[in-house]
């Protein structure tokens, strides 16, 4: 037989490096060992709840999910402007309020012209928050306990809040957990609250 003269081309047989193999085994594993971790992370830690009416409006709507963390609170105290979920007055067959904190452990609270003012002092807010047409109970000058939190929904002239006498100052043990993450209603994805 004659041998062919000229350039050939052979092909390399490729074979699967076992190293290889080893290694992407090992990344998905990891991946999926990761994403299993941060679930139970979450809803450990976290607790899902619907906002109900339209207080929170625009950052939160009625009927949207929540998850809210159950843990910080018991490391750390709530600061103002943190949204929160509570049972007002620890009652258990209530549904659980969500709401923005404004008024801190100690401090004097009152509601003129429509305005908070902490201890004698306009509280600065963005424009976003209306005027409040109702001061309710903070027409006069409230002074909070040493647990107790005074609480106001973003939608100011339509929510059941601390200015509320059924409501009012909101105590730290009936505080359930800070609102954490949000679901987009049209987009259907997580978001944090901020």
């Amino acid at each position: 037989m004659a041998r062919r003269k000229g350039l050939t081309f052979y092909q390399k047989k490729k074979r699967l490096n076992p190293k290889v193999i080893k290694d992407i085994f090992e990344l998905i594993v990891g991946g999926f060992i990761a994403i299993f971790l941060a679930f139970v992370i979450v809803f450990s830690v976290g607790m899902r709840t619907s906002v109900i009416g339209d207080s929170m409006e625009p950052v939160l709507y009625n009927g949207q999910e929540i998850l809210m963390n159950k843990v910080l609170y018991r490391l750390s105290m709530p600061k103002r402007g943190d949204v929160i979920v509570f049972l007002p007055n620890g009652n258990q067959n209530s549904h659980y309020y969500v709401k923005r904190v404004v008024g801190l452990p100690g401090e004097t609270i009152q509601i003129k012209d429509g305005s908070v003012y902490i201890d004698g002092v306009l509280l600065e807010e963005d424009d976003s928050f209306d005027k409040m047409a109702e001061a309710g109970i903070a027409e006069n000058e409230l002074l909070l306990a040493s647990d107790e939190f005074f609480v106001l929904g973003d939608n100011r002239n339509s929510s059941e809040d601390s200015r509320s006498g059924n409501v009012g100052a909101v105590k730290r043990d009936n505080i359930i957990g800070k609102a954490w993450f949000h679901m987009a209603v049209e987009e259907e994805t997580m978001g944090l609250i901020k």
